[in-house]
């Protein structure tokens, strides 16, 4: 009798868990080990970017005279040809017979992935939320919706041009891409990739008229639960609106 029970104990315990998962899919929604409700990645939640452009009037040199680490922005929205820009500068496709990306990788391994943290009224066409980077198609995935710009900053210890910009771009590694291939050496090659992807950013923001800057000051866990992604991060980048403009 009391094997019976326990049957058909562990037989509604089983139904329930699949009509929570049943419920939890029908709405599109996950919760992470925080109990924060995730977007649950399907195609509605992908987000073509438009094509990004291969020329300006900026030239490279011009750009990498005018570079600075800026921590004050105009309080304006980013569009989302400038996002899209910015993103494909950090880890877009430019040959896409052999997946190489615009800032180079050890061996092709590419271990970053790129997060965009919106502000209320950050981006006019996107609503304020937490976005991954996807290089191949060129799109956005929306992780959560939601304002998380001043909870990153408090992670990275209440810095404000964190909470001032517009968006913040967050750099994360997984060390496994290349360290399986180079060993623990690889951990070295993703710290000069990260590099590669802050200055592509910066360089791209002077042609775009935008201001940036790389910060390696916070808390990592604290970072990783706000984003809900994968890997370790790196770099946080504030992004806004330069102040003025630039002038040779």
């Amino acid at each position: 009798m009391r094997l019976r029970r326990k049957i058909l104990a562990a037989g509604l315990a089983s139904a329930a868990a699949i009509a929570l998962y049943a419920f939890l899919s029908f709405f599109q929604i996950k919760l992470n080990q925080g109990g924060e409700k995730l977007v649950k990645s399907t195609a509605l939640n992908v987000i073509k970017l438009p094509e990004p452009s291969y020329k300006s009037p900026v030239s490279i040199e011009e750009a990498l005279l005018l570079r600075r680490s800026i921590r004050e922005y105009e309080d304006e929205p980013l569009t989302l040809k400038q996002v899209s820009q910015l993103l494909w500068a950090a880890q877009g496709i430019t040959l896409p017979a052999y997946g190489f990306r615009a800032a180079p990788s050890a061996g092709a391994t590419y271990p970053l992935e790129v997060y965009v943290v919106v502000k209320k009224g950050g981006v006019k066409e996107l609503d304020p939320g937490i976005y991954h980077y996807l290089p191949k198609g060129h799109k956005l995935e929306l992780v959560k919706l939601g304002d998380y710009s001043a909870d990153l900053m408090e992670a990275a210890l209440s810095q404000e041009w964190v909470g001032d910009a517009a968006i913040n771009l967050v750099i994360n590694a997984i060390y496994e891409r290349t360290t399986r291939r180079y060993g623990d050496r690889g951990r070295r090659y993703v710290h000069m990739e990260v590099g590669h992807v802050g200055q592509n950013v910066y360089l791209q923001c002077i042609s775009l008229g935008l201001a940036c800057v790389v910060i390696g000051a916070f808390y990592d866990e604290q970072v990783k639960r706000i984003i809900g992604g994968v890997g370790e991060p790196l770099y946080i980048i504030p992004v806004g609106v330069k102040i003025g403009g630039y002038k040779l």
